[in-house]
């Protein structure tokens, strides 16, 4: 039994830290630089003055800041801002920021990343940096985790911003363009990256200037949650996608026939590698029901399209990776337990899974651009955060957004006490003993919170307790609408509340919810008990977990029940890792070897950094498609806000060009140009997304050929770039002849431009068929050789890669024919 330490750098062992300053990990421990800023604004006593006074002078600090060229030129106003803030936060909302949140405000305002324990009131941190870099007029975004707490930090923190005269809104999802654009133009705007993403890429696919939400260029953007946002779903793509013709798949016919096919004979699977695959007997049987044969060439679509429906009857679970609400299939994220608004999955298996589960199937449509999150925020040419659980991904943070990490202390010592984790050999004996944990907890009316890992798992806890007497308030994917009010009832006298992974993030805890006297009753009892039921693939969501017990100096206490039969410990072998006089035969009580507890925590380090490994891959192979996305964005934008010409049209066809302008004037030749350029470049570069997909797909089996994987990509994808625009220029000629002069207007849609403009936007889900590349990377054992995984995988890897070319080059050639057809083009 361990009580959390008091200061940030006793959380971490003298090895550790050791070992981050030796490998070069930029981390600040030593926070007395930014204490003696705050020693600085102290001594600016604003309390003395009046409201009037004190907001005349907030007012006259944005004249000074508009004057201020620079980071320097804020530096020197930083004193007086920051007091001022924290005085009309006093005045104003009843909250002075004690000297660490202010210390942790000056570290924003210099581009960095923030470590605050959980409670400390991280909301309030953000407003002094915000305000002081808002006034120079040039804008500043506040990422925030979800919708909800972009609307709710927005109407909170309010007040403070208009004392300086400053305008603060929020964006979220089922805002009008109107409502968005309005919203992007006050001076501080609340905003889930994923909404503020969605946004850069609908404007970069805007046909009229007037239709762009975001007028202004990206300046300082403040990410709350950063290690979820910048880390857990940085890798995570935005996309947005337009209308075209489906493939002739019948999904709902190979959702039966997956059905119908047995485990062992038809096919082999394994949940934990992800992988099924048909058997020699399978392939024939399939063949028969569908009464083709699937070993022509001509069936690959359809060979396929079995797999892809196999795979989601077989390894996508109901109510662990998607729930069916409202009669749609709606992903869960894996880090969070909760629904993963728009997120899908590509490649044929959503429509897979909604006809599995006999909904309504959506259409996939055309990828039309996409950015991961990680790309989107480095836009911004100033970036800070904030944080609880910084410091075990710091490495990542300074190699992907130059963020160095500064670790504050908090306000008040943790007191919270950390038990060691409870150790089953199977999940019945740990089932038994958690609810054996919670009733006799229960009973003497501590609160407590439990995290599960998935809804199936809360949704059957929640019900054993229920048989026991237990009630409990159930948290997950079902109910995450009202999860900021459950949350922050969970520290009330006898609550139970079963939560998935990270729920009600960003929700405070109040022992006793405000009532005083609950409040000493349940501070008598111990505070919030934290139970998770499972180990995360990362120690960060764990710590998070724990950390919402024992906020400002409350106490607490958390622990851990795992079992060697839980998810974790199985896909990844962690049980190859245990020495064999150590391994534990099954048994009703816990395991008390301390080798079983070192392992099974060496082995979620190691997991650490695979998952490091595989994003900082992944990083590598996306540098040069975001450097491709810069070039093209670029000179699309400048079509758009008419800053440039294609000029291509007035040499590639000189006399028709004259023509047009004699007929309809230069300046409607030249927007016509324009708009034909945008609407080519925009089909160019969605096909030319398609094809480094294509490309990625198979680009292992270079090193087949004694060749390096990534410089081989780079190679490729850097030709095709180059072919695809003078394919653009070539392609902007020849359709421009054929535009005509009707009565004085040309008339664009004859060659395609203009029609349908629908488009829709969600996340791309990691692919669940991993590439052969990734796997290779990501040894999903931790004792297998990566050349036995490569033979393990490659069944599952080469059938996506076929059916993912297939049904893009189907749907280029349908796009194809529309357009030489002259049909609008959505």
């Amino acid at each position: 039994m361990t009580a959390a330490a008091a200061r940030p750098w006793d959380l971490f062992d003298t090895a550790h830290q050791t070992y981050l300053r030796w490998a070069g990990i930029p981390i600040e421990y030593d926070v007395r630089p930014h204490l003696a800023a705050v020693g600085r604004i102290a001594a600016i006593e604003t309390w003395k003055i009046a409201d009037a006074e004190l907001q005349a002078k907030a007012l006259a600090l944005r004249e000074q800041a508009r004057a201020a060229a620079d980071d320097e030129g804020l530096d020197a106003l930083l004193p007086n801002v920051f007091a001022v803030a924290r005085d009309a936060s006093a005045r104003l909302l009843g909250m002075r920021p004690f000297d660490v949140q202010m210390a942790a405000g000056v570290a924003l305002h210099q581009g960095k990343l923030a470590q605050m324990a959980t409670g400390e009131g991280k909301t309030l941190v953000a407003v002094a940096p915000a305000i002081l870099n808002a006034l120079t007029g040039r804008g500043v975004h506040i990422f925030t985790a979800n919708d909800y707490l972009a609307r709710r930090d927005a109407e909170w923190m309010g007040p403070v911003y208009r004392f300086f005269g400053l305008e603060v809104a929020f964006v979220v999802q089922g805002m009008t363009a109107e409502e968005r654009r309005a919203a992007y133009a006050a001076d501080v705007t609340y905003v889930t990256a994923k909404e503020a993403g969605f946004d850069f890429l609908r404007d970069h696919t805007a046909q009229d200037a007037g239709r762009v939400v975001v007028r202004r260029p990206r300046h300082y953007v403040i990410v709350d949650e950063a290690d979820f946002i910048l880390i857990d779903e940085a890798r995570v793509p935005l996309v947005i996608a337009g209308a075209t013709p489906g493939l002739d798949i019948d999904h709902r016919r190979l959702a039966a026939l997956a059905r119908e096919l047995r485990r062992g004979a038809d096919y082999d699977a394994d949940e934990y590698q992800r992988t099924v695959v048909l058997t020699e007997a399978g392939f024939r049987h399939a063949g028969r029901l569908l009464g083709v044969r699937l070993d022509r060439p001509d069936q690959n679509l359809l060979l396929s399209a079995v797999h892809v429906a196999l795979h989601a009857e077989v390894l996508l679970a109901r109510d662990r990776d998607y729930i069916v609400r409202d009669g749609r299939v709606e992903l869960v994220d894996e880090f969070t337990g909760r629904v993963a608004e728009n997120r899908r999955w590509p490649h044929g298996i959503q429509p897979a899974v909604e006809a599995k589960e006999d909904v309504a199937i959506r259409a996939e449509g055309r990828i039309l651009g996409s950015i991961p999150v990680q790309h989107f925020v480095r836009l911004y040419p100033k970036i800070a955060g904030m944080t609880a659980t910084a410091v075990p991904a710091a490495s990542e943070f300074d190699l992907f957004f130059d963020l160095t990490t500064a670790v504050f202390p908090p306000h008040r010592p943790c007191v919270r006490v950390d038990e060691g984790d409870e150790v089953f050999t199977h999940r019945a004996a740990k089932t038994a003993a958690l609810l054996e944990e919670i009733a006799r907890v229960h009973a003497s009316g501590r609160p407590i919170l439990v995290g599960t890992a998935s809804v199936r798992e809360s949704e059957e806890l929640a019900a054993l307790l229920h048989e026991q007497g237990v009630t409990c308030q159930v948290l997950n994917a079902r109910h995450d609408e009202r999860e900021a009010r459950i949350v922050a009832q969970a520290g009330t006298l006898g609550a139970v509340t079963i939560s998935t992974n990270m729920a009600g993030r960003g929700t405070d805890i109040v022992l006793g919810a405000g009532d005083a006297r609950m409040r000493e009753r349940v501070v008598g009892l111990g505070g919030l008990y934290v139970i998770g039921t499972n180990r995360h693939e990362s120690r960060r969501i764990d710590d998070q977990l724990r950390g919402r017990s024992g906020r400002q100096g409350d106490p607490g206490a958390s622990r851990f029940f795992i079992s060697l039969h839980d998810d974790l410990i199985q896909r990844y072998g962690v049980m190859g890792l245990i020495p064999k006089a150590h391994r534990p035969t099954p048994r009703a009580g816990s395991v008390e070897d301390p080798v079983v507890r070192r392992e099974v925590a060496r082995a979620q380090r190691i997991i650490e950094g695979q998952n490091f490994d595989i994003r900082r891959t992944l990083w590598k192979y996306s540098q040069m498609v975001d450097e491709q996305r810069r070039m093209v964005y670029e000179r699309r934008q400048a079509w758009l806000f008419d800053e440039a010409d294609p000029d291509v049209c007035a040499e590639g066809a000189p006399e028709h060009y004259r023509a047009l302008v004699e007929a309809a004037g230069a300046d409607a030749v030249r927007r016509a140009e324009q708009q034909l350029a945008m609407h080519l470049l925009d089909r160019a570069w969605s096909d030319h997304l398609a094809l480094i997909e294509d490309i990625r797909e198979g680009i292992h089996l270079q090193r087949l050929g004694g060749k390096e994987p990534l410089t081989e990509f780079s190679r490729q994808i850097i030709d095709a770039f180059a072919d695809m625009m003078d394919r653009v220029d070539a392609e902007t000629i020849e359709t421009f002849k054929r535009l005509r002069a009707d009565g004085g207007e040309i008339d664009l849609t004859r060659v395609g431009v203009g029609g349908s403009t629908a488009t829709w936007t969600y996340l791309v889900n990691d692919n669940p068929f991993s590439t052969l590349g990734t796997s290779l990377l990501a040894s999903r054992s931790l004792t297998y050789s990566a050349g036995i995984l490569a033979l393990a995988y490659w069944p599952v890897t080469v059938v996506p890669a076929t059916v993912t070319f297939i049904r893009r080059l189907l749907q280029r050639r349908s796009r194809r024919r529309t357009i030489d057809d002259g049909e609008a083009s959505p």
